[in-house]
C-alpha cells in the first residue's frame, strides 16, 4: 500500500483546493464552504472516531459540493484498514445512479489519518496569515482539530 498523501490549500473566496495522492492515483477539486458548512468540522469528527478502537461505525459519509457538482467521501474501516473513496455527483441530487467514483485509496487507518493530520496543521498554522475565516466564510475547527489531535498521537 502506497501513502496517502492529503492537501486542503488555503482557502479563497469561500472556496478550497484539496487534492488526494497515493502514488497510483491522484484527485483534485476545488470545494465550497456551503451549503455543506459543517464538512471540516465533519471530516474532524469522522476521522477521530476512525481512530477509536472502540468505536461502533464501521463506515461513514461526508457530503460536500463544488456547486454544482457534489461530492461523498466515504470511509470504511475493517480492521486496521481504511478505505477511502470519494464519489461525484453531477448536481446536488445525489442519485447513486449518476454518481462516479473518481478516487479510491486503502490504507492502514492510522497513516491515512496521519495524512489528513498533516494538511490540517498546516491550515491551522498558516490560518492567520491566509485569513482562514474571512476567506472560508466560516471559522476554523478547533475544537474538532484538537480532538482529533489527541486521538492520533494516543
Amino acid at each position: 500500500m502506497n501513502k496517502l498523501e492529503v492537501s486542503f490549500n488555503s482557502p479563497q473566496c469561500g472556496w478550497m483546493s484539496i487534492g488526494f495522492d497515493d502514488g497510483n492515483s491522484e484527485f483534485h477539486t476545488t470545494t465550497a464552504h456551503v451549503p455543506h458548512e459543517r464538512a471540516l468540522p465533519e471530516l474532524l469528527r469522522i476521522l477521530t472516531d476512525l481512530l477509536d478502537e472502540n468505536s461502533a461505525n464501521r463506515e461513514y459519509v461526508l457530503h460536500w459540493n463544488r456547486n454544482p457538482e457534489e461530492f461523498d467521501f466515504r470511509f470504511v474501516k475493517n480492521g486496521e484498514n481504511l478505505t477511502l473513496e470519494i464519489y461525484q455527483f453531477p448536481t446536488e441530487t445525489r442519485e447513486n445512479t449518476d454518481r462516479e467514483m473518481v478516487y479510491a485509496h486503502t490504507g492502514n487507518v492510522r497513516e491515512v489519518c496521519a495524512a489528513f493530520a498533516e494538511t490540517f496543521k498546516q491550515l491551522y498554522e498558516d490560518r492567520n496569515i491566509d485569513e482562514f475565516e474571512f476567506n472560508w466564510r466560516q471559522p476554523f475547527p478547533f475544537e474538532e482539530f484538537e480532538k482529533f489531535s489527541r486521538e492520533l498521537q494516543k
